[in-house]
Formats: C-alpha cells, structure tokens, sequence
C-alpha cells in the first residue's frame, strides 16, 4: 500500500506557488503563512491576489495593514482553519466587526458570527418606491432620520401624555360624577321610576381633549397607512395594531352617545359599554414604545425570556395546586376556618408564593401554618430560579443597543495601499541606499569575520555560504 505524499512531496512536485511564504505585517506584528491558506477564500482581501497586491511592500517584500493587531490572531486563523472564527474574549464587539468587514470575509460570514454571538437577523425596512411617500414614511416612521422627524416624534409623545394624563384626572372624585352623570342611569324610588339629570358628553371639557388627541392618533395612523410600502406588513406590525386599539374606543363611545340621544341604547348596557372602553383606553400608553429605547428593549427582553416566563407560570401553577390542596385537608378539621374548599384557597397559595402576603387567609392549625410556611419558602425558591436568566437577557440586549450607538462615534484609520516613489530623485536615493546595504554587507563578510557571520554572506554566485553555524565570539 503506497504511503500518501508529504507535503514536501507535494511542494516538489511543482506545486510551489501554493507552498510559497507570504509576510503580513500587521501595525509592526509579522505574520507567515501559505499562499495556498490564504487561497482558500479567494473572494476575501487576502485571498483575492488583485486586491491584496495593493498593499504590498517591495522593499520589504511584506504586506503592510494598519489595523487592530490582536484581532489578526482570529482572522488568520479562520483562513487556517478553513473558516471557523472565534472572537478573542479582549476585543470589543465593535473594534472585530469593523475588522471582519475590512478583510472582506464576506456577509455570511459576518452573519453567521453575529448568530453566534447571539445577534437575530436584523429585519429589512423596505421604503416606498415614490419618492414623496419615502419622505413622509421616513418622517413619521424613523424619528432619528431627520430633525423634523423628531419634532413629530415629540409632538406624538406630547399628545399621547396629554392623553394618558387626562385619563387619570377624569377618574378623581370630583369629576366622576359628572362623567357617570352623561349616561341616564334609572333609580326606583318606591313606586316611580326617575330619570338622574344628564348632559351632553360634547360639553364635557374631557372630551373635547380626547377628541384633539384621537384626531391626532387617526391623522398619523391614516397618514402611516397611505404611504407604507406594504400593507399587510403594515397590519402585522404590533405598534400599528396598538395605534389602531388605541383610538377604536374613542369611536365606540361616540356612537354610544349618539345611540343615547336618539333614545335606541338601553343605559344600562351603555354605561357598562363605556366603562369596558374607557378601560381600554390604558393600553395607549404602549404607544411610547415607538419612542422609547427602553420600552423596546424590555419588549425585546420579555419576547427572549418567554420560555423562563413560562415555566415560571408552570410552576407557580404546580405549586398552587399543591399547597392550596395541603391546607385545605390541614384545616378540614377546625371549624372556623376560611379554607371551605381548594379552589378558595387558590388565591391564599398565590399571594403566599409570590410572597406578598394580604393576610385576608391565613391557616389557624398548626399543620396549617407548617404548610403555609413550606409554600411561602417554595414561592421563593421558584420565582428566583428564572429571574438571573431574565435579568442576563436585559443585560445582553441593553448592552447591545448601547455598542450599537457606540459605532457612530467613532472614525478607523483607512490602511493607505503601498505607494511607490513619487519622483527619480527619491527613486534614486532608494536605490542609493540599497547599494550602501549591501556594500556594507561585503565590508562584514570580509574573511577576518566569516567566523563570526557564518551563514549570513554569500559567494560571487549570489547563493549563502556554507559555513559552521552562527557562533558568538566574546
């Protein structure tokens, strides 16, 4: 059986282009490596011969990079390993990327590194083709495109406060009665039945407020809808479907009122009908994750943190069953008890797990207060075990918005391609001081010192001297 060839073999059987050495130097740090290495990935700057050939020294017979030199380490080793690359624990996240972007390794290179460590796929925003409807999508839809972008952005988080302020004041004692009072609410007083004063919701000062602000959300949404590039991405989105809830109850509490004054609505399904819809009305205040970075990476946090969330709600769940069946078999026997049956005593086992604790039950027995005491112990135990994970994917995603601001506020160093000189006279003076290189070279291979430079001087042939190996004479 023949023995495969070495790869001296393999060199002398004319391969030696790809066995031939290549110098880069990187900000002063050498490197050596094959040809056929950098080869492997002809469609980099390394590998690519045409492009490399721009950076090229002669003189030194080196390729020269300014750039980050610990970062060279990986990539020269993602050309050696055939396309693994790690990231040094010691180079930020930023500094590598704008060197895997500077070598050229390509995007699905760079997009296999950002999913492993641990970026999703960034989304295309695709724009409107017309050019009008670009700049009106750009304006209401990117904040950070423009300065008057984010006037509107300003004028949208104005108007959604304003909003939400005059939700909470319309709820004080002071005025609850008078927004209660616009709905006719019928009363029995003995045998007659009496219709409570009523007036118009139009007068109501707090109307008139939410209609200026709901004319806002429609105007914007309306405008948002005409110039998206898509629709039924558009539809999909969750900001849009949270703009669209958010002024669907002003609609339903109009034509309430108009169904009231013409008499057709029964008032007691009416103001039921508005209390749900002014309950609604809360959830406007989701309409500032549009502006607020940090809104959006809790949302972020939250959507990466489902699976924990979820087998936290599991074992709460285990755990109410467990414990609310525990007390109720432990408090059976006393008469006085508030635990009559186990899904009374659901609420107990959830208020004692999470650890808040009302104290509106609580068990009398001694078994009782054994097991109260190992559920208020087990609540504990199972609400910290996610927490670190959901804490750490905060973190991570916080961290990752701050380095992503952070590339803005920097400029790299662009390597200048080698330059050769410029005029005859510098030209000479090159070729000047390469003589007095090697005159000065024959001056110490002078018989007298062949001793102490073996090695190093050559004969008239131009090849290296054979001589005994380098010594040190002292």
């Amino acid at each position: 059986m023949d023995k495969p060839p070495s790869p001296y073999e393999l060199c002398s059987q004319g391969n030696h282009e790809g066995c031939e050495r290549v110098v880069i130097n990187v900000s002063g740090l050498r490197f050596e490596t094959q040809l056929k290495t950098l080869g492997q990935f002809p469609d980099s700057l390394l590998g690519d011969p045409h492009r490399r050939i721009r950076y090229f020294d002669p003189l030194r017979n080196e390729y020269f990079f300014d750039r980050n030199r610990p970062s060279f380490d990986a990539i020269l080793y993602y050309y050696q390993s055939g396309g693994r690359l790690k990231r040094p624990s010691t180079i930020p996240l930023d500094v590598f990327m704008e060197e895997l972007r500077f070598y050229e390794l390509g995007d699905d290179t760079i997009t296999r590194f950002r999913e492993d460590e641990g970026f999703t796929k960034e989304e295309e925003r695709p724009l409107p083709d017309n050019e009008f409807q670009r700049q009106i999508w750009l304006l209401f839809e990117y904040p950070e495109s423009s300065a008057p972008a984010r006037i509107v952005a300003l004028i949208s988080v104005l108007v959604i406060l304003i909003s939400i302020v005059i939700f909470c004041l319309e709820t004080l004692p002071e005025f609850k009665e008078e927004k209660d009072a616009i709905l006719p609410v019928y009363t029995n007083r003995g045998n007659n039945t009496h219709e409570s004063s009523s007036q118009s919701a139009f007068q109501d000062p707090f109307f008139m407020v939410e209609t200026m602000c709901i004319c806002w959300f429609s105007f914007e949404l309306l405008l948002r809808l005409i110039v998206c590039p898509s629709k039924p991405a558009f539809f999909k989105d969750i900001m849009n479907i949270i703009d669209f809830v958010a002024i669907i109850p002003y609609f339903v509490a109009l034509g309430t009122e108009f169904a009231r004054q013409r008499g057709v609505a029964q008032p007691a399904m009416s103001l039921a009908i508005l209390r749900v819809i002014r309950l609604v009305r809360v959830f406007r205040i989701f309409k500032l994750s549009r502006h607020s970075t940090g809104l959006q990476i809790l949302g972020q946090t939250l959507k990466a943190s489902m699976r924990e969330l979820g087998l936290l709600i599991f074992f709460l769940f285990i755990g109410v069953i467990l414990f609310s069946s525990s007390v109720y078999f432990a408090e059976a026997d006393d008469a006085n008890t508030l635990f009559t049956s186990i899904p009374e005593a659901f609420w107990w086992a959830v208020v004692t797990m999470t650890t808040v604790g009302y104290g509106d039950m609580s068990p009398i027995t001694l078994g009782g207060k054994i097991v109260g005491s190992l559920c208020a112990i087990a609540g504990v135990l199972t609400i910290s075990l996610p927490v670190p994970v959901i804490v750490s994917n905060f973190s991570y995603f916080y961290h990752r918005e701050i380095e992503s601001q952070d590339n803005f506020q920097f400029t790299h160093v662009v390597t200048c391609p080698y330059l050769p000189p410029a005029n005859t006279q510098l030209q000479a003076l090159t070729e000047k001081s390469t003589e007095m290189d090697e005159d000065l070279i024959d001056h110490l291979c002078d018989p007298i010192q062949n001793d102490i430079l073996d090695g190093f001087c050559t004969n008239d042939n131009g090849q290296l001297q054979n001589r005994k190996p380098l010594t040190t004479q002292v």
